[in-house]
């Protein structure tokens, strides 16, 4: 079976998907299309899964990743590279075709980058911490040290937490406001000391201030869509033992 996953037209022409929870062989809470290596899954069926969404956008490719730690870093990839290694990082950047780079998340934003001219791509994983400190311009930086044109790359970002489920304090509206008084606009008033945040909106507008000119935001919410998507704070919300992780992928045919 293949699974479903979505594109973003911004990306037409490079191979990539944002992939959700359908299609796979996962069982119970994380049925069915987990990917998340430290999901406690049984390591088999997500191979399986893994194998599947890669199959899915670029047949026969290696799916590089990254140990995922909320930071700042992006690692280069290339046909040298141990693709079992896992390096600390929440980015990724190629420019060798034959490699899918792929992206955890559940709830946090999944960026996919693409220079078509400079046959440039990269993926990040943008949780609030990895945005603030931003790990969607160390990304950038990476793809232009392998060629690519900050003024030609096209980005698009993923199913993540949307702003009517991501509930945050006080603390956390103050941590981004001090960071740019202009950060104001992306929460709406909720319950008393606390604050609706739209993440998605925010990586959008650090893209654009980076001088990306395409974006695409695909507008799903991961927390509200429990069909479709994993997420980490419904888990939680629901007292779930554990939760899956989705994949979105992006490479060079």
């Amino acid at each position: 079976m293949t699974p479903p996953f979505t594109t973003a037209a911004p990306l037409d022409g490079v191979p990539h998907g944002f992939f959700g929870r359908r299609g796979g062989v996962s069982a119970g809470e994380l049925a069915s299309l987990n990917c998340g290596l430290g999901s406690g899954d049984d390591p088999a069926l997500i191979a399986e899964n893994r194998r599947r969404a890669a199959d899915a956008v670029l047949p026969g490719a290696a799916l590089a990743g990254v140990y995922q730690v909320h930071g700042r870093r992006c690692v280069t990839v290339d046909a040298a590279t141990d693709l079992a290694a896992r390096p600390e990082a929440d980015a990724l950047a190629t420019r060798t075709p034959g490699i899918l780079l792929g992206i955890l998340t559940a709830d946090c934003v999944p960026v996919l980058f693409a220079d078509r001219e400079a046959g440039v791509v990269a993926a990040a994983h943008a949780g609030w911490k990895g945005a603030i400190a931003g790990i969607t311009d160390a990304t950038l930086d990476a793809m232009e040290g392998l060629g690519a044109r900050r003024g030609a790359i096209a980005a698009a970002i993923g199913p993540c937490i949307g702003r009517a489920s991501y509930e945050v304090d006080a603390g956390f509206v103050e941590r981004f406001v001090a960071d740019d008084p202009a950060n104001e606009r992306f929460f709406a008033a909720g319950r008393p000391g606390h604050a609706m945040f739209d993440i998605a909106a925010y990586v959008a507008a650090r893209l654009a201030a980076a001088g990306v000119t395409r974006i695409a935001i695909g507008g799903q919410d991961t927390c509200a869509e429990a069909g479709d998507y994993y997420s980490y704070r419904r888990a939680c919300l629901r007292g779930e033992n554990g939760y899956g992780r989705q994949v979105s992928v992006i490479g060079l045919g």
